[in-house]
Parts: C-alpha cells; structure tokens; sequence
C-alpha cells in the first residue's frame, strides 16, 4: 500500500467549482491544499460550452464558457495552487481519508484535514427513461453531442428531435441549427421548458424550433440507424400518453435532455446524507456536510442555472474549509445547530438546509425552485410560524432557481427554531 501523505484541504473535482474554492481557500492564508481531477484538464463541463453568457455577474462582463473556465485556471497557476488531472479518487471515507489513481501517480492515499465536495453532475441517459423500441445508433444526451461538435468538430446527425428542455438541450437546438442540420421539435413532458426563459427565446423561438409542451417520446424506430420517433400529448395531471394523439417525426438523431444527477458516489461512500429533492448533499449555510470537515458545492450540491453562482458558493465552500483547519483541524466537534429549514408548500431543492454556528454573515443565502409555474408569484419566509420576509415576483417557474437573503440577526440571537420557504400565486 502506498504511504498516506496528509494535505489540509483536498478539493476533487477541477471544474469551477473546484477552481473557485482553491483560489478562494489559498487566498484566505492555506497553502497545503490539493484539487484532483479526473479529466485530461481542468474546467469540467465549460471546456466544450463555446456559447457566451457567462460571468456576468461573477466577472461583470459576457464570457464564453471556455474563457471563463480560463480565468479561473489561470488564478489556480498564478497562485501555484498544486494539481492533478487524470486523477480519478475511487473512495473516500468518513474520516476524509481519500484513495485515488492515475496513471501518472499511480495509486496514491491522503489524508485530508478539509474535503470539499466539486465533482458536478451527469446527464440522464436513455437506459434512465424506459422509452420501448430499437437500440440502435443516433441517440446521445445533449452533452455528448455538445462535446463531439464542439471539440471534436463532429455533427451527430441532421434531423434532429430533442427530448426534454434543460438548458444544455435549448443551447444545442440552437447548435445543430448553425452546423447545418434542421431541429425538428423539442418535446417537453411538463406544461413548462426546464430551461431558463431567455434560453427558450433565443435557442427556440428566435431559429423557429417548435417547443412542444405536455409532450413526450413513447417509442423509437430504427435498424442500425434511428429512423423516427413516436410522440404523444400527454395528460397534464397524470403525465400519461393520451391516445389518438400519437405522431411520427422521421429524425436520424434523439438529443436526450432530461435532466442532471450530481456525481455523488463518492458523498455516499463517506456517509454524507442526500437531499430527496436536489439528489446533493445536506447542507449548512456554510456549505459543511452531515459529515464534519466535508464541504460540497457546484452542481455536486445542487444543480444551478449559473455558473456565476457555482462560483459564488464555492467561494463559501473554501472559506469555510479554511476556517475547520484553524479552529478543529483533527478534532470533528458535533455540529451546533441553530435552526433548520423546510420547503414549505409551492417549493423544492432548497439549499441549503439548516443553519449552524459560526455564524459570520449578515444574510443567509437561500436556493430553491418553485414546484409549478406561478404568474404573478409570491414567496414568503415564516420563522417559527411568524412571517420574516415576503417577495414578490412577476413569473416564478421551475426552470429558474430563485435566490434569497434572509437577516441573520434573529437567527444568532437564538429565538428561530425552525424557518419555512414557501412560494405561490399569492400567499394568505
């Protein structure tokens, strides 16, 4: 076995989550810090996103996915902040011992004083969905059609059909449109896109892709090649095909967009309790684990709209893995709970999910989506039944994660049991 070689803070995963939390943890006084990331490079998914829209709020300006995944490389070498890629951690345990592998290091074992959490999400695939029919090629998940014509300079096909409306499968209808091929339909199962609105207008209405709500793919055709795709309305409540409504699309490509799993294997492994709704781990407002001195933040944690925010609360996640080295370092303190917080009705995948001592802010910063489309809407926070905060909104919709600040100062003074998120067309 090889030796054990001890490190403060192990940071694993190398996109911008990772990134943001070793700049932000080398900047607050650590130097014995490490990031581990599987891939050939660092950046994650951005390295394959050539469309602009990103940091404007991180960085004030529009960016490319790779140019902001740039900024953030190039603050981890100007630092000399220590990395390895093609470095793939195969366990990782309750007492942040971490085993990993490469072939450039070979079988390696740390032990980590700090883990943070920055290993992203994966897509859903097909063998996820049940959809009967042929197995046959042309169908691939929004991002591994992203990555071939993208980095590869491949075109997965030219008559396209996409399921689902998330934002990678919106970004690539517009994609396969400006490399020649013609985007028949995207076909969403729910009354709403998945995606973020201004996605829908500029990946969709703006190329005249027809977004086909309460919809879905019941069946697939092909020999060798896909052929065509079935698909039916379905009923709004019951989510069921209705029959006499079925329809033939002859297409050579299924683009599957049907949401995102963080990459939690390993968050399991440790012990780490996940959330039923986000599928991440439970979380403090300083982004610590149920696991002390485990930290998680990214799409690991949640899966965000922005990368902006990724960036953001992984900035609180190495802040917050810097301060457990000076204050705990080896010892693993139980948690000092001050209050938790519930998704209350019209809401789900609220981060984080309780609060706990040190706490340094002056606001807490609070992530959820409504669980249906609400126009007008309304959100309301109760602090142990009283109300503490009400917003209102013009639209709220599942397709764009809500952000709220709520004070802290009633929370540290100790007279807040419990704090209920709930959200609505109007709230009585």
């Amino acid at each position: 076995m090889p030796k054990v070689t001890s490190i403060d803070i192990l940071i694993i995963g190398g996109g911008p989550a990772g990134l943001a939390a070793a700049v932000a943890a080398w900047d607050a006084g650590c130097r014995s810090l490490l990031i581990l990331e599987r891939d050939e490079r660092m950046g994650g998914i951005l390295q394959q996103c050539i469309h602009s829209g990103f940091g404007l709020h991180y960085f004030g300006e529009s960016l490319t996915g790779t140019e902001y995944a740039d900024r953030w490389i190039s603050q981890v070498e100007e630092r000399a902040i220590p990395y390895q890629c093609q470095t793939m951690v195969i366990d990782l345990t309750d007492s942040r011992q971490v085993t990993a592998v490469s072939p450039q290091y070979g079988l390696q074992r740390f032990q980590a004083g700090a883990i943070i959490l920055a290993m992203g999400c994966r897509e859903r695939p097909r063998g996820a969905l049940a959809i009967p029919g042929t197995n046959c090629a042309g169908i691939l998940t929004a991002g591994a059609a992203q990555r071939l014509v993208n980095l590869n300079g491949e075109i997965p096909g030219k008559r396209v059909v996409i399921l689902g409306s998330g934002d990678i499968g919106l970004i690539m209808a517009r994609r396969m449109v400006s490399v020649g091929a013609r985007v028949l339909a995207c076909v969403e199962l729910m009354p709403y896109s998945s995606g973020l609105p201004r996605n829908v207008v500029q990946c969709l209405q703006d190329f005249d892709i027809p977004l086909l709500l309460n919809h879905t793919v019941i069946s697939i055709q092909g020999r060798g090649r896909l052929s065509s795709v079935t698909i039916a309305q379905v009923d709004p409540e019951t989510r069921q095909p209705i029959s006499g409504t079925e329809r033939v699309i002859e297409c050579d490509t299924l683009l599957l967009s049907v949401g995102l799993i963080p990459e939690n294997e390993l968050s399991r492994s440790a012990g780490v309790l996940l959330s039923g709704q986000t599928q991440g781990p439970l979380v403090s407002q300083s982004m610590q684990t149920t696991v002390p001195g485990i930290f998680a933040c990214g799409n690991v944690l949640h899966v965000h709209d922005l990368v902006d925010a990724v960036s953001e609360e992984a900035v609180v996640a190495g802040l917050s893995a810097v301060r457990w080295i000076e204050q705990y370092h080896c010892d693993t303190p139980e948690e000092d709970i001050l209050c938790r917080l519930e998704a209350g009705r019209g809401i789900r995948g609220l981060v984080p999910q309780r609060i706990s001592l040190p706490l340094e802010t002056d606001y807490i910063v609070i992530h959820f989506r409504p669980f249906q489309v609400f126009q007008p809407g309304e959100i309301r926070v109760r602090a142990d039944g009283q109300t503490l905060l009400k917003l209102k909104r013009r639209v709220l919709t599942p397709g764009q994660e809500e952000t709220i600040r709520i004070p802290s100062e009633r929370i540290r003074e100790g007279r807040v049991q419990s704090i209920i998120i709930e959200a609505g067309d109007s709230l009585e």
